[in-house]
């Protein structure tokens, strides 16, 4: 089984949001094989505690602003591991150390990966 055009689309959009926060590391799993109930994880990183919570809260935001519902939401006031559940996509945003400590990509390595594409940045131009 692989992951929908819907959870992809999904993914594409939530990513993008993530990287508009400076998310590090950002990593999606096709987890539909094992999983019944949900496609794909994105995992992300942020820097801080305050970074996970605006990285999180971007992502939201966009989903809902693209007709998506959260499902279910959790971490937010720690700002360590956020957990969003959009059906199709759940999003893991993480605090750097968190992430190393519970290593999902370990845990789900039998799982492809998915690859994301991210707006290109554009440079802004030298001053002469």
């Amino acid at each position: 089984m692989t992951a929908s055009t819907h959870a992809i689309q999904l993914l594409q959009r939530a990513a993008a949001a993530a990287d508009s926060k400076q998310a590090e590391d950002l990593v999606a799993l096709d987890v539909s094989g094992p999983l019944p109930l949900t496609d794909i994880f994105l995992i992300a990183t942020g820097r801080n505690e305050r970074n996970v919570v605006a990285i999180a809260s971007e992502i939201e935001d966009q989903l809902i602003e693209s007709g998506s519902k959260p499902l279910r939401r959790e971490g937010r006031a720690e700002g360590r591991w956020i957990l969003l559940d959009f059906g199709d996509l759940v999003v893991h945003v993480f605090h750097e150390e968190d992430r190393m400590y519970y290593s999902l990509e370990r845990l789900w390595k039998d799982c492809p990966v998915i690859p994301i594409e991210l707006p290109t940045k554009i440079d802004a131009p030298e001053a002469d």
